[in-house]
């Protein structure tokens, strides 16, 4: 089971990662980690009470360019809980990259349901060992808006870097 430390600027995250459920999408995320894609990327979309997304912006906000989307693993019906961290995407099913977000709270409601595009759900691709302060220190930062995007924190929650322990 590979573990990683999410090296913040509220301080740091350990997460173990699910392998053998989640294997094309722990690979790609190690992947980027790898390749210090992480390094100096912000969490971008903060909602208390759901959960903190990051992995696609460097600290002027600017959209970082990503590697071909993956398959969606979501079937293999790990649920969203409080502390999981999963893929982020776009409506379209397979269009994960490298944003994830980790689950401030449970949030069966991004499960998988069904093989439709409503249904499919998020998926869940670790958890964290340690760090749960830091997960709520994040959850509660005050948010603004900046077009076009909503939930954006006012100071950057930095990532520093994504560093891979085994």
């Amino acid at each position: 089971m590979s573990k990683v430390t999410i090296k913040t600027s509220l301080g740091d995250m350990e997460l173990e990662l699910f392998d053998k459920e989640a294997p094309t999408t722990v690979a790609n995320f190690l992947s980027y980690a790898k390749d210090g894609f992480y390094k100096n990327t912000i969490f971008h979309r903060v909602i208390d009470g759901f959960m903190i997304q990051g992995g696609g912006f460097d600290t002027d906000f600017n959209q970082k360019e990503t590697k071909a989307p993956i398959k969606n693993e979501a079937m293999n019906q790990i649920s969203n809980k409080r502390g999981t961290i999963a893929m982020a995407r776009t409506s379209v099913i397979d269009s994960a990259t490298s944003q994830f977000f980790i689950n401030s709270v449970d949030n069966d409601f991004l499960d998988f349901r069904s093989p439709t595009p409503s249904g499919f759900g998020y998926c869940v691709f670790g958890k964290l060992v340690s760090g749960e302060d830091v997960l709520d220190k994040i959850s509660k930062v005050k948010t603004s808006s900046r077009y076009p995007h909503q939930d954006v924190p006012t100071e950057n929650v930095v990532i520093y870097d994504v560093e891979i322990s085994d």
